[in-house]
């Protein structure tokens, strides 16, 4: 581990600049001197017997004696041989032993900065278990919060020990974004480059503390048992049934707030507050610390896709959630099997059960949405749809599109729709939820304020997004927006997209506060999108049902074989043609006499 890229030696704790870094990290302290190797004793004996001593050595001799020559041969070059190879191991023993100190010290910080990250984190490569008992209430024991705590005393700690990395001039500064490359056979949306740092120096850009959340500091959420929907249309159970009133009174943001955010019949959210989840799924979700990629996959509607290009580093710190239906795992049953670990490749396996809508799609805006109330713990999160594949380290997409902006919340907006009238007209034409619903939502909100999307909103750039990813910081204000999207999905149509835009400018036109949007292609340059799995299979279908393609028919004229004198003899082949010739001609003149033959006494007679 050298060079700039490297988790090297940093001086005082401290990450230090840019030229610091990369001066530290690729210097080694230079290796001490061997020590002398301690002088052997002179052998009491000979292989002679002389000045034999104790019983053993004169037994050694008589043998020596005894054998003839050969066999005393062969005894010098055993002896020979074991002597070389202990002295072989004695010096490869004083070598590791006088090792340049800077491996172990690059070790040592490897360790530190995983505690940093991940505070559950321990030297020997596996999380610290962390298990109490549970009560009424879930996980949220005495023993428990002790520990977690503890975990979070230890994080603030780390964050002193270590600030932030000062550069003077970030190495992507220069970085022009280029248009994809023109392929006529790809006429769509395509990814185009990005510039992302490596894995050790976007962790050295992470943010000390959390972002700023404007005006609002704390955030709490409405649970209760008993509940009667108050007005028609007013959402599901599982959200709570927010009255109009209560949906206006959510965007008055305020120091300290309590909204509707799903998981409204209980504190603990996942037990038995439908969409529930067993308690060593639960206990796993709690210990996630620091940062987590989650994906979900409901009504079996897609193929699960394992992450790529993941550095060791994210596998060792960063927690990786896939949240099924009963449906989707007996059918991942029948090709896979899941373990006692309940691991997929990287994917954490967590079943849901007791699902709060019918709409499958709809469960899944649950965890897409409210991460921060299923991942407590957790500073950042990372939202990837089930049917797309992450092939970038995480901490490289949260320096790429949260760190260098300095946001709490990014989404890329969409490839070609930038208005949310064409978007529910591209929803109604595409069959994509019920006509009459689209219709209800967007007179709604024409109701309530909403135009067309023009460059009038600058810098806003688009109010519709490509909702299949989403990274954020879970600081107060980010839950708040992500909570009242839930809530106006859980109202209206599932489609996201009609509704993020007027969430977002409620809340904007209040605080200083947005959601970033980045370009489409440069999502798709960090993650890979499939066929949902009903499309797949419509596709493989098709395939199967054509007819199987024969191949072509290459017929071949047989050549006409020399005589196999003819390479030796030319004049005879030659010969031998012409006489065929003047045969065949005599052949057919000799036919026309006997067929003139033949006439003449057919006429005679």
């Amino acid at each position: 581990m050298s060079g700039g890229a490297s988790l090297g030696v940093r001086s005082s704790g401290s990450y230090g600049s840019l030229p610091q870094q990369q001066q530290l990290g690729g210097c080694q302290s230079s290796p001490s001197p061997s020590p002398p190797l301690a002088a052997r004793k002179p052998a009491k004996m000979s292989l002679g017997g002389a000045g034999a001593g104790a019983g053993g050595p004169r037994v050694f001799a008589r043998i020596c004696k005894l054998a003839g020559r050969r066999q005393r041969m062969l005894l010098l070059l055993l002896v020979a041989v074991a002597v070389a190879f202990c002295f072989l191991f004695s010096s490869l023993v004083s070598k590791d032993e006088d090792a340049s100190p800077g491996v172990e010290t690059m070790l040592v910080f490897s360790d530190h900065v995983r505690s940093f990250v991940n505070p559950g984190w321990t030297s020997s490569g596996r999380p610290v278990a962390q298990r109490g008992s549970l009560t009424v209430n879930g996980l949220n024991t005495a023993s428990h919060m002790e520990k977690q705590s503890d975990s979070k005393q230890q994080v603030q700690e780390l964050m002193q020990s270590f600030p932030p990395a000062v550069m003077d001039h970030h190495p992507c500064e220069n970085f022009s974004l280029s248009p994809p490359p023109i392929d006529r056979k790809r006429t769509g949306p395509r990814p185009c480059p990005v510039c992302y740092l490596p894995v050790e120096q976007a962790l050295a850009l992470r943010p000390a503390k959390p972002s700023l959340s404007p005006v609002l500091q704390s955030l709490n959420y409405m649970f209760e048992e008993n509940l009667i929907p108050k007005e028609s249309k007013s959402g599901s159970l599982f959200g709570g049934f927010p009255s109009l009133e209560e949906r206006e009174k959510s965007y008055d943001i305020k120091d300290s707030m309590t909204v509707h955010c799903g998981f409204i019949r209980g504190k603990t959210p996942g037990l038995s507050t439908g969409f529930d989840i067993d308690e060593a799924d639960r206990s796993e979700m709690q210990l996630c610390q620091s940062t987590v990629v989650a994906s979900a996959i409901f009504g079996n509607y897609d193929v699960m896709q394992q992450p790529e290009n993941i550095s060791k580093f994210s596998k060792d710190t960063v927690c990786f959630f896939m949240f099924l239906d009963e449906e989707t795992e007996a059918a991942i049953k029948n090709s896979t099997t899941i373990g006692h670990t309940k691991r997929i490749g990287l994917w954490r396996v967590v079943v849901v059960r007791n699902l709060p809508f019918t709409d499958a799609r709809r469960n899944g805006k649950v965890p897409k949405l409210l991460l921060h109330r299923l991942f407590p713990n957790v500073r950042y999160s990372i939202w990837i749809d089930g049917k797309l594949k992450l092939v970038r380290d995480p901490y490289q997409v949260l320096e790429r599109f949260l760190w260098r902006k300095n946001v709490s919340f990014a989404i890329s907006r969409h490839y070609r729709r930038f208005d949310v009238f064409e978007e529910a007209e591209a929803n109604k034409a595409g069959g994509k939820y019920d006509n009459t619903s689209i219709d209800y939502q967007i007179e709604f909100y024409k109701r309530e304020g909403l135009t067309h999307y023009s460059s009038a909103k600058l810098p806003i750039t688009s109010d519709v997004p490509e909702g299949c990813v989403i990274i954020r910081e879970h600081v107060p204000i980010t839950n708040l927006f992500t909570c009242l999207w839930f809530n106006e999905v859980d109202r209206f149509t599932s489609r996201d997209q009609l509704s993020f835009s007027t969430v977002r400018d409620k809340i904007r036109s209040r605080v200083n506060w947005t959601a970033d949007m980045f370009l489409d292609c440069e999502r798709r340059d960090f993650v890979v999108q499939s066929y949902h799995r009903e499309l797949l299979e419509q596709r493989q279908a098709t395939l199967r049902s054509w007819p199987p393609q024969r191949p072509p028919i290459v017929r071949v004229h047989p050549r006409k074989m020399l005589p196999d004198n003819a390479a030796k003899e030319p004049w005879r082949a030659s010969a031998t043609k012409k006489l065929s010739g003047k045969r065949t001609r005599d052949k057919r003149s000799s036919s026309r006499r006997t067929h003139r033959t033949n006439m003449k006494e057919a006429i005679q007679l």
